[in-house]
């Protein structure tokens, strides 16, 4: 599948009727500053689309994007920001939460972001556990492949395929557009689950 549309919708702090119209859920969650929304963009094809920052934290809702009119892709606060103040990370960790597994929605995919140079961090393997637990379908997307030496790529890659057991591994990297076309297709395959929207 290609993406032909994508817009900007709107920011969520919680239940909004918009997310009960029918249309498919994808959801992206990771650690602060791991590139969520620039992949994003990459898929989309558009720049500009979901703000990105090297400022971390800067995601303070749940920011959903219409894709060619029949999925959203919902950016969802990042983890682990270590300068926000103790509330605000209680307040978006809350919010992650809701949307991901007390809410009624339902997610097609949730696609896990870390870093392809740090590995899992104990925050991201605490969220893998728990989508799990919640039998969520879940591709693990290693991004900022291409800041990792070529040959050390193989082994570090099989060091993260490793702690995440079977679920798909994508390397990718937005800059050199490594994994855009791999993470498209799992995206908008047909997987275990129906769609019924990380």
């Amino acid at each position: 599948m290609k993406i032909t549309s994508a817009q900007f919708i709107k920011g969520l702090n919680g239940t909004d009727e918009i997310l009960d119209d029918g249309l498919g859920q994808i959801a992206f969650v990771g650690r602060s500053n791991v590139g969520k929304s620039s992949i994003i963009n990459s898929l989309t094809g558009q720049k500009d689309l979901a703000h990105s920052s090297s400022f971390p934290g800067r995601t303070q809702e749940i920011n959903i994007f219409l894709v060619n009119n029949k999925y959203y892709f919902v950016d969802l606060p990042g983890y682990g920001f270590a300068k926000a103040s103790q509330e605000d990370r209680e307040r978006l960790r809350k919010l992650v939460r809701w949307y991901l597994f007390d809410s009624h929605y339902i997610q097609k995919k949730v696609v896990l972001i870390i870093d392809a140079n740090v590995g899992l961090t104990d925050t991201d393997t605490e969220t893998l556990d728990a989508l799990e637990e919640h039998k969520k379908e879940i591709i693990v997307v290693a991004n900022k492949i291409d800041k990792i030496r070529k040959s050390e790529q193989a082994r570090q890659l099989k060091f993260i395929q490793s702690a995440v057991g079977y679920h798909k591994v994508i390397p990718y990297s937005v800059d050199n557009r490594i994994g855009v076309e791999d993470l498209m297709a799992e995206l908008f395959s047909d997987g275990q689950r129906s769609i019924l929207v990380v």
